[in-house]
């Protein structure tokens, strides 16, 4: 009788450790009844200084039918990857199941910022202009609100612009939007190689093999922003058809044979942990 007391004392304890040690340093870490952890986004990484770490990042999310693509082979190759949201053509419309879907998806999927408005429909000219600061602050700060992005985590339309803690460059380094931006806390993503979509057939435009060559290349070379780190930008849309949904799964195919290479969620970009 006295050492099931004692047992049913010491659980107890461990449990009540277990919650309030969770302070307010650790919020990135949410405890279940079990006493086990999951992930949350933004939650804890520690980088293997012997691996090579690469984000592919699909912009303009969701466009169906090739984000059920995309999504479908991210799940057969066992790979992370992170979905750069548009709101203006998901609010009100049946894609916004898609977007839940990609929210509660994590840590295998991460859903980010791209804008409301996609830049004023591609006004860029426009929507980063210094008088429409406030009205472009405020579409990046709604696009969260109604698609309830977890991350404050942007990549800006139409440009390559990157942004962290008072460390910005790229395209947009002066603009007083992205100062804007970093001031608030949200990190700003550009891109090392985009795979890109032909004009004409609106298919990729490199092959699998030649985007996997370029990605190989540039870690090799130390060509990224970050050492050990290459972040890739492409689109939903180019990989609508068979064919170009088999050419995504032949480029992660072939990354996956060289074991250095590890594919995670940008909210784990080594950068946004110093």
């Amino acid at each position: 009788m006295h050492v099931t007391m004692f047992v049913k004392s010491l659980l107890v304890s461990i449990t009540l450790t277990t919650l309030f040690s969770c302070g307010s340093d650790d919020k990135k870490v949410a405890t279940v009844k079990d006493s086990t952890q999951i992930a949350i986004p933004g939650s804890q990484f520690n980088a293997d200084s012997t691996k090579r770490y690469i984000y592919l990042t699909w912009d303009d999310s969701p466009q169906p039918p090739g984000t059920t693509n995309c999504k479908r082979i991210f799940e057969e190759t066992g790979i992370k990857a992170t979905f750069f949201a548009v709101g203006f053509n998901q609010v009100g419309n049946k894609k916004i199941r898609q977007i839940d879907s990609i929210r509660k998806a994590y840590p295998q999927f991460l859903l980010a910022n791209h804008s409301f408005s996609h830049g004023m429909n591609d006004k860029y000219r426009l929507f980063y202009a210094p008088a429409q600061h406030d009205s472009a602050l405020s579409d990046f700060l709604r696009n969260e609100r109604e698609l309830k992005i977890p991350v404050k985590i942007i990549r800006m339309p139409g440009n390559n612009t990157w942004a962290h803690k008072g460390q910005i460059t790229g395209q947009l380094s002066t603009n007083r939007l992205v100062h804007s931006l970093d001031s608030l806390g949200y990190q700003i993503v550009g891109w090392d190689l985009e795979w890109r979509q032909d004009a004409k057939s609106k298919q990729p435009k490199e092959s699998a093999t030649e985007m996997a060559q370029k990605v190989s290349q540039k870690l090799d070379d130390d060509e990224t922003h970050a050492p050990r780190a290459i972040v890739i930008l492409s689109h939903d849309r180019i990989f609508e058809k068979s064919a170009q949904a088999d050419s995504l799964r032949k480029f992660i195919q072939l990354l996956q044979q060289d074991k250095r290479n590890v594919f995670e969620t940008i909210d784990h970009y080594p950068p946004f942990k110093q």
